[in-house]
């Protein structure tokens, strides 16, 4: 057993691979484990590093900073990938506002530590520290301990802050929701807010009985109305026809359109009367409808259609059919010229058999080429965002530049990645198991090697005096900013709860919260809500971790 004892204790790659391994295959086995309806998720690996550390594991130092760095880049810029593509038409409207509250969650953060600092004596990298547990942002305590480095100033103290406060930050959040949800209940309504669900994608079909369009095509409609949507099929005389833009209307004519709902008043006023009949059920058999027509969905797979306006392929025109949703990442999407279209994109067809062949051609449906993940864009991103993160930046009023560093240069990279490489035609689709495989190896590798480090001396500083008043102050940041942001949130701006709840799990970066809520809710809100203020907050944070300290050590 001697060997065995030697790989486990004696410094080398080996020894490093398989601690970091076994801390993470043994913290992703017990974060599985709900109580209360929690679980902890990956965040276990963080906790079960830490009992390691206190038991003497450990690896080489340079390993340790290679695995933790490599990891948390690995995350931050998946995470970006991920949430690009729709980050930006979110800050529009209602994700404005969430962010906006979101940043008053970081504000709030901020001066409590500050005001900590100066009336409890605890150190600023020591509260910084508490700040970064207290909020479960470790990225921003990766900023922070470069810039004590910089700054010629210790830096373990950070690490040690941040172990002792993020497990009451991790349930902490979860508690102040729970609390909110029972103190607010009068003013708390479950369901989707009305620009959501205005925005739903419908099929509705009308009965053409306004004199003011007979006679006018479809693209004379169009440009007649402000709303958008999409002619799939139209009945005239009990037949069934593909209409094109220069299909011209008749009275008696039954139109099926996909639009929004917050459109629908609007275009039943503009075409005449809605048809009684539920076009939305699941069960709908189309193929029935249409003898003559079938409907397939087909996927973008060819990279050369990655980055194409829908209008400019012409598929209607040239082939007959015509396209009535588009599925991309779990949101149905309006198929309207202008749409930007992207690998993976699902197209519902309707048409003739033949000619829906003839289109599969044209963009590909060859779903196994989907299942290779373009590994190059991949690592060219995480070098670009590396290269963003090391770029000073200049404030005024302080001595040295901030720099967004390992964890917010390649999520702002990722993210703009995920926004516009599509319009480069740059590949970067990446299927949802290869994402969250991407961010869970990461996270794992940083939460591991953030555990071992902070584990050497973690238990004798809780039991300490100093400890004790660590782990208050981390649970009153933690706490407080949620709870009194969550009152005026649903209380005078009157947002639902599941909006709320999210955009407050991703201000505190907290996904195990959002496990939470998201068991409670029935709805997609939280996750939406989370994902539109996440990448800000993140930014933020890592930036005002760096700022604090040069202001004000």
């Amino acid at each position: 057993m001697e060997w065995l004892t030697s790989l486990l204790t004696e410094h080398s790659v080996i020894q490093a691979v398989i601690v970091v391994s076994l801390v993470s295959a043994v913290g992703l086995a017990l974060g599985k484990i709900s109580m209360w309806g929690v679980s902890l998720g990956v965040t276990f690996v963080f906790f079960v590093g830490i009992v390691a550390g206190h038991f003497g594991l450990s690896i080489d130092p340079q390993m340790l900073n290679y695995a933790e760095s490599f990891g948390l880049i690995i995350f931050v810029y998946a995470l970006g990938v991920q949430v690009g593509p729709g980050f930006f038409s979110s800050l529009g409207k209602g994700g404005l506002k969430l962010n906006m509250l979101a940043m008053l969650v970081v504000l709030l953060g901020i001066v409590m530590t500050l005001g900590f600092h100066w009336t409890t004596g605890v150190s600023l990298p020591d509260m910084v520290g508490i700040l970064s547990g207290a909020v479960t942002n470790t990225p921003a305590l990766g900023a922070a301990q470069q810039t004590l480095k910089q700054l010629n100033d210790p830096a373990s103290d950070l690490a040690l802050g941040c172990a002792v406060t993020y497990p009451l930050g991790v349930v902490g959040v979860i508690f102040a929701i729970i609390f909110v949800r029972k103190l607010l209940a009068s003013s708390i309504f479950f369901k989707k807010s009305d620009e959501d669900s205005h925005k739903k994608t419908v099929v509705i079909g009308f009965l053409v009985s306004n004199p003011g369009v007979f006679g006018k095509t479809i693209q004379e409609i169009a440009r007649q109305s402000s709303k958008k949507f999409v002619v799939s099929r139209l009945w005239r005389n009990e037949k069934v026809i593909i209409p094109a833009s220069d299909t011209m209307v008749k009275e008696g004519d039954c139109l099926l359109m996909i639009t929004t709902e917050g459109d629908v008043e609007a275009l039943t006023m503009l075409i005449g009367k809605r048809d009684t009949r539920d076009w939305n059920k699941e069960d709908i058999d189309w193929d029935a409808i249409d003898s003559q027509l079938v409907s397939h969905r087909i996927v973008i797979t060819r990279s050369e259609i990655n980055g194409k306006r829908l209008g400019a392929l012409r598929l209607r025109n040239q082939y007959g059919i015509n396209i009535t949703r588009i599925y991309r990442a779990g949101i149905v999407l309006l198929p309207t010229p202008d749409l930007t279209l992207q690998l993976g994109d699902r197209l519902t067809v309707v048409g003739e058999e033949s000619a829906i062949a003839k289109v599969e051609n044209v963009v590909g449906n060859a779903v196994k080429d989907l299942d290779e993940p373009n590994l190059v864009a991949v690592f060219i991103g995480m070098v670009l965002g590396l290269l963003l993160g090391s770029i000073p930046l200049t404030i005024p009023g302080i001595s040295f530049p901030v720099k967004l560093g390992l964890a917010g240069g390649p999520i702002v990279m990722g993210i703009l990645v995920g926004a516009f490489g599509p319009r480069i035609h740059m590949v970067t689709y990446t299927t949802i198991s290869a994402n969250l495989m991407l961010r869970a190896l990461g996270l794992s590798m940083y939460l591991a090697c953030l555990g071992l480090d902070a584990g050497t001396h973690f238990f004798e500083t809780v039991f300490r005096p100093e400890g004790a008043l660590w782990v208050g102050l981390g649970f009153a940041i933690t706490v407080i900013p949620v709870i009194l942001v969550a009152a005026v949130s649903i209380k005078w701006m009157k947002i639902d709860f599941g909006s709320v709840a999210g955009m407050l799990c991703g201000s505190m970066s907290n996904p195990m919260a959002l496990n939470y809520v998201n068991s409670t809710v029935d709805s997609d809100t939280p996750s939406v809500a989370y994902a539109t203020v996440y990448p800000w907050t993140m930014i933020v944070r890592v930036i005002m971790a760096q700022v604090i300290l040069m202001l004000f050590l």
